[in-house]
């Protein structure tokens, strides 16, 4: 497209925002920051449990260093590839994710930790499968939309058909278990289908019988049902069931308005289990209060709303594969946010998920990074014209 044709389309300011050479500085600037952030907490919230296993206060953050170095060469490759492999393979993509997903659950062969097996262990490293997985079912997702798109908005099964690969995905979690893996693949899946035109009666009748399928699971366990119960009244036994909540909860209203400052923390030094992982929004709080989380929230919400036009842009440019594959990625990593939060503050049941970019962890650092540099190509390919498949019929999302 030429200059005096994008002069045409709309005004000069705003085309050479979009149009800028290079990746989508906003996506960029703020996946660092996060990572940067997300460095200084997880090192502020393990120095002292670090200092009594290892004797080095800061030997987890030097691991957290080190996976962000590799996140950053994940993310350089997501973006060197063209979109059209990923959409040529979504099928091999999702077919492995099942059976990695299955192959996890074997006697012998998958990892547990803590009553969960959700991970490969290859010695050096354990693999989590369901952090490749919901990507992966992700790429597949904008494919079929890319490819069904008009069965998915007329024809009962176009719907059926990747609600089923979805609740296959999701019950293999849920046997781990993982609640709340399953959940975000999920919604997700649900949001990208929604987005992709489905009708809205189809879309409210399973959103509905999947609300009843997730209520039976919940209570058809003690261990899920006791979340459940210490989530709505933790003060009720707040030295067992509700004691991780409810030491959450005390770190968030001690920060006040401002904080106690980076390292103030007092909840981290052995109060609040998984103080530098799936609780690190708490003890974040509690360091710099409400002005904070209000940042910190800002940050997840502007990288959703930037997917969502990266997204939009595509759409412009005849890109649908890329644009849901934006839709998917800004809200997969922002439903992750949303809810790791909601658990913090005693809004949603306890689940083992991390916060994207901030949590200690390596499996949904790599993942969520490479799903960043996908979002980064997709910007990229609307450009300079490279590599595009055909778009489907118009639905929710066309432009």
């Amino acid at each position: 497209m030429s200059s005096q044709a994008i002069r045409t389309d709309k005004p000069v300011s705003a085309a050479a925002f979009e149009l800028a050479p290079g990746y989508d500085r906003i996506i960029l600037l703020l996946y660092l920051v996060l990572i940067c952030l997300g460095l200084v907490m997880v090192a502020s919230a393990s120095i002292g449990i670090a200092d009594q296993q290892t004797s080095d206060p800061f030997f987890y953050a030097k691991r957290q260093f080190l996976r962000i170095l590799l996140s950053l060469a994940l993310l350089w490759f997501a973006c060197k590839i063209p979109l059209e492999f990923w959409s040529r393979n979504g099928m091999t993509l999702m077919l492995g994710s099942i059976i990695l997903l299955a192959f996890v659950l074997i006697p012998g062969v998958g990892h547990t930790v803590n009553g969960a097996t959700r991970w490969l262990n290859f010695g050096l490293f354990t693999f989590q499968v369901s952090e490749v997985a919901k990507l992966f079912l992700i790429i597949y997702l904008s494919g079929y939309l890319l490819r069904r798109g008009g069965e998915v908005q007329t024809n009962t099964m176009g719907f059926i058909k990747p609600m089923v690969i979805l609740a296959m995905a999701s019950g293999l979690l849920v046997l781990e278990p993982d609640f709340g893996a399953a959940a975000v693949l999920l919604m997700t899946g649900l949001g990208m289908i929604f987005l992709g035109g489905v009708r809205f009666g189809q879309f409210l009748l399973f959103i509905v019988g999947t609300l009843c399928i997730m209520g039976l699971l919940a209570v058809s366990s003690p261990y899920r049902l006791a979340r459940i119960t210490s989530f709505l009244d933790p003060w009720a036994d707040p030295f067992n069931s509700g004691f991780q909540l409810t030491q959450s909860l005390i770190a968030i209203g001690s920060g006040g308005w401002f904080g106690a400052g980076l390292g103030g923390s007092i909840q981290k030094l052995f109060y609040l289990p998984e103080a530098y992982t799936d609780f690190m929004y708490a003890i974040f709080a509690e360091e710099f209060g409400f002005a904070g989380q209000l940042c910190l929230i800002g940050l997840f919400a502007l990288f959703a709303v930037r997917c969502f036009a990266i997204a939009r842009l595509a759409l412009q440019r005849q890109r649908a594969f890329g644009a849901y594959l934006s839709y998917g990625v800004g809200l997969l990593i922002t439903l992750q946010a949303l809810i790791n939060i909601g658990v913090n503050m005693g809004a949603l049941p306890t689940k083992g998920l991390t916060l994207p970019f901030v949590s200690y962890g390596g499996n949904s650092m790599l993942s969520m990074s490479f799903a960043v540099g996908l979002v980064l190509r997709v910007y990229l390919e609307c450009q300079t014209g490279d590599t595009a498949v055909p778009p489907p019929r118009r639905g929710r999302v066309s432009a």
